[in-house]
């Protein structure tokens, strides 16, 4: 039995590898795209340049109307992705031949979106890119939509979701901790490459980082021995239509839509309050994200037991509303006589507990819900249920782009110290607040008992 168990966490470590890479190159693009073309004024001082018209159109940029689109397409092509996914006839399996092709195409996407062909303002540079905004978020897709997939496959009881929830939740930090080195990175290339450039070369030594940690589960893991490969027979657009209709999902979906535009908001924001509001460099942001990333995975074995043990939707709606006050007293920074660092030592302390319960439970809800759906329908449809609810959130994040960059232009001209001050930084902490809390009380009338009975009725050894 001890073989047994090292060999199965051996598993699911290796599976959680992938996790690092692709959220590695997702936390790359969600924390520095926007930074990099629609710089503050204080990386303008630094030496950055203007790649991008800066104008709107009706409030908005042209970043954020690039990175919204890009989210839409993604959100679109999720359910054509997982139908085309579930139904599958491969040697390799339903998911391991799309990771094994996107991977690398979706490293060399994320390091070209930054290579712009022209050294000023362009719109030539916005359409560069626009398209290769589409193929990250495309490859993005089709990586990570079937790797989803193999959660509940690979993660056959209730506890094993949780630790495989558990596992990659690890990797999940570590991957966007290393993104939120970036400027760290680039500053040992900026003397010889600029400011751009050093952005560039850093970028492009952790995609192809990143694209090999998404080669490793590809092909170590044998899909055919470790899930189920056999074809759903439904179509994508039937399929997507049942999966929401189940109850349990939409109340979840719900609640994850309003949790990843306030994340979202606070994600692309957080080199900003950390520039901005609280006054400190760039590079201060990888020390703070990297301590609340150590206190996080402190907090990670206590959420394993305890969500074993009371079920994970009281630690979920407590989260919920933990990381609401998180992002409220965010909002505050530079507002109090708190030394800049300690108020971002603060934020960071307080954000590391939900951060723990949020990075590890929601996996395995939908893993749950998937479950016990298969068994009520007898339809193997995990990737549907998995690309449903990435097609809702990436909306919200797509939503989230659209207001985080047309509000973050509110009081831009204002200068430092002055009344109303990074004013619009400061509303997008207090809107990522208030939607986290509203995602919360939806959370509420999710109904785990039914969804867990339905799975332990159905495995019961009959009489």
């Amino acid at each position: 039995m001890a073989e047994k168990k090292i060999a199965a966490n051996g598993l699911l470590w290796i599976f959680a590898i992938g996790q690092l890479g692709w959220s590695l190159l997702s936390g790359i693009i969600a924390s520095w795209l926007v930074f990099f073309f629609q710089p503050s004024a204080q990386e303008l001082a630094a030496g950055q340049t203007l790649f991008l018209p800066q104008g709107t159109v009706l409030g908005v940029t042209a970043i954020g109307l690039i990175t919204a689109v890009g989210r839409i397409f993604d959100a679109v092509t999720d359910p054509l992705i997982a139908g085309k996914s579930d139904s599958l006839r491969h040697r390799l399996g339903r998911r391991i031949p799309f990771m094994r092709i996107a991977a690398i195409p979706f490293g060399l996407s994320a390091v070209l979106m930054f290579c712009t062909p022209f050294s000023s303002e362009s719109g030539l540079n916005a359409a560069w890119l626009f398209v290769f905004a589409m193929l990250f978020y495309f490859c993005l897709t089709c990586y990570v939509t079937p790797y989803n997939a193999l959660i509940p496959e690979l993660g056959r009881t209730q506890n094993a979701r949780i630790n495989l929830s558990t596992f990659i939740s690890v990797t999940y930090f570590f991957g966007t901790a290393i993104a939120y080195l970036v400027p760290n990175l680039a500053g040992l290339f900026a003397e010889k490459a600029g400011y751009a450039g050093s952005y560039r070369i850093t970028i492009a030594i952790l995609a192809a980082f990143a694209v090999v940690c998404m080669l490793i589960p590809a092909f170590l893991i044998d899909e055919n021995t470790y899930a189920d490969t056999e074809p759903s027979s439904a179509s994508a657009f039937r399929s997507l239509t049942e999966t929401f209709r189940n109850k349990a999902f939409r109340i979840f979906v719900c609640s994850d839509i309003l949790y990843w535009i306030g994340l979202t908001l606070f994600q692309t924001g957080l080199s900003y309050y950390i520039t901005v509001l609280m006054g400190l460099e760039s590079s201060m942001t990888f020390p703070l994200f990297a301590a609340m990333t150590v206190m996080s995975l402190a907090c990670y074995p206590a959420v394993n037991a305890i969500s074993k043990k009371i079920g994970k939707k009281k630690l979920i709606a407590f989260a919920f509303l933990f990381f609401s006050f998180a992002f409220l007293v965010t909002a505050g920074a530079g507002l109090t006589p708190v030394p800049p660092l300690a108020y971002g030592i603060l934020v960071a302390v307080l954000a590391a507990v939900p951060m723990a319960i949020l990075g590890i439970l929601p996996q395995a809800v939908v893993a749950d819900i998937a479950e016990a759906d298969k068994l009520k329908t007898g339809e193997s449809r995990q990737g549907m249920f998995y690309a449903a609810r990435t097609f809702a959130y990436k909306i919200g994040q797509s939503a989230a782009m659209l207001l985080f960059t047309s509000i973050a232009t509110i009081g831009r001209e204002i200068p430092a110290g002055e009344k109303g001050f990074g004013m619009g930084y400061r509303l997008t902490a207090l809107l990522a607040a208030a939607l986290c809390l509203l995602g919360g009380l939806v959370f509420l009338r999710y109904n785990e008992k039914r969804v867990l009975a339905e799975i332990h009725a159905d495995t019961e050894p009959k009489a």
